[in-house]
């Protein structure tokens, strides 16, 4: 088990920013937790670069220099997020997020630069993983023809590059909220309609997976085991794990409808699934669009998910409430079943926008979601 945290949590979009980043919190955080466990030794490294920091690593040539300082301050590197492609911090991202998507050219050309990069780190017989979009967002109306194709253009040249390295190199598909596949079902679906069009469905069955994120996962309601077990008896590769909390509330309780009005920020969707007794669930886009047509008084839901990436450890001052016992369930079956993914990351993303309970130093943060989830797994 390799376990890092996403460094999108830092505001960098350079190459020399994102390098500043790791150097500066990553080696403290390595300090920090230097004695907490033998997984976290070397130290994993899980870094988010940009279209623009790729570039300017692998261009540049600065790609020898960072493989030799990782390896000289007792780090390792073995996945890399290549969700975002540009702009992350500091800007209104929104749907943003996920342009370019799976139809362009340069969503493609972008990822394999990331397993370009990602191969130095590699030794003989080791995995590594990229993270990306689910293929596109809904609102997009995107053409699943071209995302088959581009994702199978993918798969090839990863098929290749596995080859010739000897590595295992495998691309995770993350499911959310609105995304083109967002839950369980639409994913096996989304899944088994990409096999039937490729031409070497074997080469997609080995090289193109699933990112699963504990937190996207729960704000659909679906059940942490019966999700994982769906995937491994469908022959799914779950290529990553992200372990990540959201926002729930009880959508009766008025008091909860104004405290969650605190994290309605201007950076990230911040989609909402509504459950009532039934099961149904209404999905909004965002806050905005939650607020404008749902209050406490008229609404038929029984309960509230919230995309806003929480801490793992820290629960959400009451009425509010975290989703994080996904994750503990995942770590639990993890323990089970110890073989069914290799790559895990942290990845509470949106420490800069959190409301200032939730606020710590950046490092406290980091070391304490990282106790959280050590003190959940079995050797």
């Amino acid at each position: 088990m390799l376990l890092a945290y996403c460094t999108n949590i830092h505001p960098a979009e350079s190459w020399q920013e994102t390098f500043a980043a790791l150097q500066t919190h990553a080696l403290r955080l390595k300090e920090m937790l230097q004695h907490e466990s033998r997984l976290l030794d070397p130290f994993p490294l899980a870094p988010r670069l940009s279209a623009r920091a790729a570039t300017e690593l692998l261009d540049g040539g600065h790609l020898p220099d960072f493989v030799k300082w990782v390896r000289e301050q007792g780090c390792r590197v073995f996945t890399i997020n290549g969700f975002p492609y540009g702009a992350f911090h500091g800007t209104k991202v929104k749907e943003n997020v996920y342009k370019p998507d799976w139809t362009e050219q340069s969503r493609l050309d972008y990822t394999i630069k990331l397993f370009q990069i990602l191969l130095p780190f590699l030794e003989p017989g080791q995995q590594g993983s990229v993270s990306t979009l689910p293929g596109s967002f809904k609102e997009f109306h995107a053409s699943e023809t071209l995302i088959f194709d581009q994702l199978e253009r993918c798969a090839e040249e990863i098929e290749r590059m596995s080859r010739e390295s000897g590595c295992d190199l495998h691309l995770g598909l993350e499911p959310e909220p609105l995304g083109y596949f967002e839950n369980t079902a639409e994913t096996l679906a989304f899944f088994h309609r990409l096999w039937d069009h490729a031409k070497d469905p074997e080469i997609m069955r080995r090289r193109i997976g699933v990112n699963y994120d504990t937190c996207h996962f729960a704000l659909e309601y679906d059940d942490c085991v019966h999700s994982l077990e769906a995937f491994r008896a469908a022959g799914l590769r779950i290529s990553k794990v992200h372990l990540s909390a959201a926002l729930a509330f009880d959508a009766r309780d008025p008091q909860a409808w104004q405290a969650i009005e605190g994290f309605n920020e201007p950076t990230y969707l911040h989609q909402v699934l509504l459950r009532e007794s039934d099961d149904t669930i209404t999905r909004f886009r965002d806050l905005p669009e939650c607020f404008a047509a749902e209050t406490p008084s008229t609404t038929r839901a029984l309960e509230a998910r919230v995309h806003f990436h929480i801490p793992l450890d820290a629960d959400p001052m009451a009425p509010l409430r975290s989703t994080r016992a996904h994750a503990a369930e995942l770590l639990d079956y993890r323990n089970k079943h110890p073989e069914f993914c290799e790559h895990y990351e942290i990845e509470t993303y949106t420490w800069g926008v959190l409301p200032g309970a939730l606020q710590r130093p950046m490092e406290d943060h980091l070391a304490a979601e990282y106790r959280w989830v050590l003190e959940r797994i079995h050797p």
